[in-house]
Parts: C-alpha cells; structure tokens; sequence
C-alpha cells in the first residue's frame, strides 16, 4: 500500500514526540522493535535512531492499516501516518521518554520486510561476539551500540570545538607514506607504478606533525587514523583513531594543561555524571614502577606497594634471604579484609604470580581478633613464613602496608622487575575482586620523567622507550656519549584507570642531535639518510622547538562508555585475529591482481 499525500518519507523522529505534539498529524518511518495483537487493536513499538514511539493499529480507524500491520514482524522497515494522541490513563510507560503519548495510524506501508535477526536486537542479552560482528549492521541497531557511536560522536566534536577556541587548525596527513622504523610493524602497501616498491599505512603522523611544524603551522590538531601490524588486544585495535596533536615554541607544561582543560571539559559537557579526579596528579616513572608496579596505574584506589627488604633480610626466612642476597627486592601489598581468603582463593593468586615469573607468593593473614596491629600476637597470624619472622617484623611489615587486623599481606621475593611487574597485576586483581575503584570515577592522572631509552637484551642495542624522536632532558645531553642508561627524556603519558591514554614529549628539532640519537639507536649513516634524510633535511631550513601528545580516542570513548573494549566503540572493529566477520578480510586477491602489481605469494615450507 502506497501512502497517498505524503511528501516526507517522516517528518518527525520517533523518539522527539510528546504531550506538545497532541492532535498533530505526524509521518514515521523506522524499524519494528515490538509487535503486540490484542485481538482488536495492533501495537507496535515504533524504533528510529532517536527512541521508541508506540504506533496503534485499529480496524475501525483503517481497517487496511490493521490488515497491514497484522503482517508486520520484528525488524521490518515501514512508514506510517497518524495522529499524536494521549495514552489511555494508567497505560503510560514511564520507562519511554514517549511515554505519555501514542499515535493512531491512518496510513502505513512497509517498505522492506526482514529476515528473523540471529539475535535479539531490542535485548540487551548476552550473544557471542563472533556473532555480533559478523551482523555488526544489526549489532548496532541495539540500542547500547547506538548510544556509544553516538558518544563517540559528541567527544570527537567536544574536542575539535575545543581546539578550534584554542586557535589549533585541522590538517589531514597521508594515508600512504614511506616506512620507517618507529617501534610496531608497518601495514605495506605495493605500489603499480613502482614496481618492487612500498607504500606504509602510517602508525602515527608522528614525522608529519613535526614537518607542519618546521612549516609554521604552530598548532596543529587531527584526528588520525593509525595502523599497526601488531597482536590485538582488549585495547588495542590494527587500526585506530587517535587524537594527534603538536604545537611549536612551547614547553611540557604548556601540553599537560592544555589537555587536562582539554578532558575536563569534555568529560564535563558529554559525561556530567562521571566524578573527574582534578587536578590530574603526576607521578615519575620510578614512583608509578616502585608504588604500582606500572607506567598505567589505577588511581581510583590506593594498595600501594611498599619495600619490605630491609625487614625481610633480617628475617631468617631462605626465601627471602636468596632473593636480596642475589640483587633481588622483597615487596608487598595489603589487601583490605581479606584475611579469611580460602586455600583456593590463594592457589588463585599463586597461578597468577607464577604465570608472570614469580616463584609463588608469601601470604600472611591478620587475624580479626586482634583490636588493632598493636594487639596482634603470633597465634594471630597465619603464614607459612610465621616460623621464621619474628612478631616484631609481622608488625613492621604490616606497619609499612597500612594493614590492620582482617587484613592479608601478599608479598613477593625475586628479580626487581619481576617483583613490580607480578605485584602490580595482584593489586589489579585484589582492587577488581574488592571492588576498590569507583566504577563512577575517572582518575586521569600523568606520568612523567621516563628514561629516554632501554637496552634490549635480544636486539643487543639501546631501544628508544617513547620514539627516536624525543627530547632528552637538556642537563641529560651531555650523558648521551657516556651513559646513556642515565638519560631522561621530555616524554609524559597520560593514563586513565589503568589504561595508557596517550603519551607525547618534546621533540628533537636540531639536525645533529637527531643524528646522535639514530646512531646511539644502533642506526649507521648509510641508513640514516634513506630512511629520516627528509626530516633531517627539514631541521636545517629553521625549525622551531615543538611539541605534542597523542590521545587514543577508541580507549577514550570506551572508558566514557565503561564498556570493557574498544571493539564496543568502534563501528567496524577487527577481531582478536585481526579479521573483519562483515566483510571477511583478509581475503585472498586474483592473479591478475598480483601479476599487476609484480607479485607473486610463496608457500612457506
């Protein structure tokens, strides 16, 4: 049935009518979220971007319009025209911002049928996720999915109406450029006209902000689409979106202000009702390892950890006496009333400490009985090392954790990294499993101070901790030639309930500075100029001292949207092996493909 008189397909949304809107003829198009016979009269919950609306069908109003509806079924698209009216009294829904209204329908259409969907698109119920992206076009139909893009939407434009205040200017960047080393691997693209040369998809603008810079841009915003050819992970995604940002004749400071008024202002203007810790505290790089055994702590809650060696070495205890005797630290945490923990909850913790290389944990449980640590006697205390510690030095290392009777001591004996690195994941997982953070609150907070670089061990040379193309430290520069492992770099992360956010620094703008630092990175002159001879180039025309940050928006948004992805914000997301279900990428190409290209695919052995 055709609707006769009607110019727009809908002149309102769904979701936008109200009690304002009584006695006016309205035309809606969307999907069909619910359908309900009564017998006489036909209900439909009417589902456009905007709501729901509840559509009436009845046979004494149009008895065509009935017999149309009769066939109507979830998921279909149709069109209708009605008169807003007020719901019968004690019929209001007060769960649909349209819920006081409905609307009588005079005239309908449906203008695609569909499919019955694999999954429930007006539930919010649990479907695999396999599922969901292989119908990703259906999955956002739902309405958590919906208001995600949305969100998404609204941070990217609170943060171009901010820049643009600040006197920033937009500038896009190319996709293909060349590749160079810059610490993930490249996505390559074959070029046809330059047989047996590359195109990379860049994993940042990095080179290209610092060229806008040396071209007088001064502040320079985009939101730029990446790509890394490296593992996925919850937060990590081949291709993202990240919020570059640089800007000349500045200093670190000039960065962090202007992003943490950047943030506070957006959480304030799309998430009202999130709890913004403010101002954004700082932490050195050796205060984040020492105190959270991580660069990307949680701020929301505390269970720092704390040095016990000096009161371990004393102790007598051979596990403990091993580990400081061969360089080894002796550290812990305090997890608040958990005392009680069973066998099987520590076996928990002891599988998760050794996955991460520690030989086991040392627990020690503060009996509740005890009215304070003072009153704590050995008979109180439940440990394996009881027997080799002195009460005295249960109650210094209780004292050194902030723990209190019910509480339990989990310590750790090794190699100092492995120490900080297995203790920072137990203090994840005892905040998750106490509830310790305020799932309400969003604690950024900066990190600063790194060491410019780290020597690995499987390359055998100096790797760069942020990119080759920080900033170190102006004291630090002389230390380049004769002790590298001593020199700071002007770099910062920001980071965000145990995520890394973004990081930035200063940037290197003088050429032989520059060529210092490859060679240090293991770099020789002949490669040197292949691979950076145009930036190299550019810093002999006058370019000015810059800086910026990078800000991943996909983490950003899900942190926003407290979902626990960023596949959750993302429209067409990859999965954890890097393939798309909608389209089925990576796909084979023909072989007039390859041959156009010059290419030809081996069988590995």
């Amino acid at each position: 049935m055709s609707l006769k008189g009607v110019i727009l397909l809908k002149n309102y949304s769904c979701g936008e009518l109200n009690k304002r809107h009584l006695g006016t003829e309205v035309s809606l198009a969307g999907w069909v979220d619910r359908r309900r016979d009564h017998g006489g009269l036909i209900f439909i919950d009417l589902r456009d971007r905007e709501g729901i609306v509840q559509v009436v069908f009845n046979p004494e109003v149009s008895p065509q319009c009935h017999e149309i509806a009769s066939q109507m079924r979830s998921e279909y698209v149709i069109r209708v025209v009605g008169m807003v009216t007020a719901r019968p009294k004690g019929t209001e829904n007060s769960k649909l911002a349209t819920g006081e209204i409905e609307v009588v329908i005079q005239d309908a259409e449906i203008l695609n049928p569909s499919l019955t969907p694999p999954f429930y698109i007006n539930e919010e119920t649990e479907v695999d996720e396999s599922l969901r992206l292989r119908y990703r076009y259906l999955d956002l139909r739902r309405p958590r999915m919906k208001q995600n893009l949305i969100l998404r939407y609204r941070v990217e434009r609170a943060i171009r109406n901010f820049l643009d205040s600040k006197g920033f200017i937009e500038v896009e960047t190319p996709i293909l450029i060349k590749s160079t080393p810059e610490g993930a691997r490249d996505y390559l693209v074959p070029s046809r006209r330059h047989l047996g040369s590359f195109y990379a998809l860049p994993q940042s603008p990095q080179q290209l902000k610092q060229l806008l810079m040396v071209a007088g841009v001064e502040k320079y915003f985009q939101l730029a689409r990446c790509f890394r050819d490296e593992d996925t992970r919850a937060d990590r995604q081949p291709e993202f979106t990240q919020l570059d940002l640089e800007m000349s004749f500045i200093d670190e400071e000039d960065i962090l202000g202007l992003v943490e008024e950047m943030l506070t202002s957006l959480v304030a203007a799309v998430k009202p009702g999130v709890k913004l810790l403010t101002p954004f505290p700082r932490l050195s790089y050796t205060e984040a390892m020492e105190n959270y055994g991580t660069d990307k702590p949680d701020l929301r809650f505390g269970m720092k950890i704390a040095d016990l060696t000096d009161i371990a070495q004393e102790s007598g205890f051979t596990i403990f006496e091993s580990a400081v005797a061969s360089g080894g630290k002796v550290k812990g945490i305090c997890a608040p009333g958990s005392a009680d923990y069973t066998h099987k909850q520590f076996d928990e913790l002891n599988q998760l400490a050794r996955g991460l290389g520690a030989g086991g944990i040392i627990t020690i449980s503060l009996s509740r009985a005890a009215g304070s640590r003072d009153e704590l006697t050995m008979e109180m205390v439940r440990s394996v090392a009881a027997k080799f510690l002195t009460l005295e030095q249960i109650k210094r290392m209780a004292s050194r954790l902030e723990a209190n009777p019910g509480d339990l001591l989990l310590i750790i004996a090794g190699k100092p990294e492995v120490v900080n690195l297995v203790l920072g994941e137990l203090r994840q997982e005892m905040g998750a499993r106490l509830k310790l953070a305020d799932p309400a609150q969003l604690a950024f907070g900066y990190i600063v101070n790194f060491p410019l670089l780290h020597w690995s061990k499987e390359m055998g040379r100096w790797e760069a901790e942020h990119h080759p193309f920080t900033m170190p430290r102006d004291e630090d520069i002389p230390l380049i030639d004769t002790a590298p492992e001593k020199v700071r770099g002007r770099h910062y992360d920001i980071v965000g309930n145990g995520y890394e956010i973004g990081g930035g620094s200063l940037r290197i703008y003088q050429a032989e500075l520059q060529r210092k630092i490859f060679r240090l990175l293991g770099y020789k002159d002949n490669e040197i100029e292949p691979l950076f001879g145009h930036l190299l180039e550019a810093f002999s025309y006058g370019a000015p001292p810059h800086g910026g940050i990078a800000l991943g928006i996909d983490r950003l948004v899900m942190l926003l949207a407290k979902e626990k992805t960023i596949r959750e914000v993302i429209a067409f997301p990859k999965t954890q092996e890097a393939t798309d279900l909608t389209f089925k990428a990576p796909s084979p190409i023909t072989e007039e493909q390859l041959a156009e290209l010059h290419l030809c695919l081996r069988e590995e052995d």
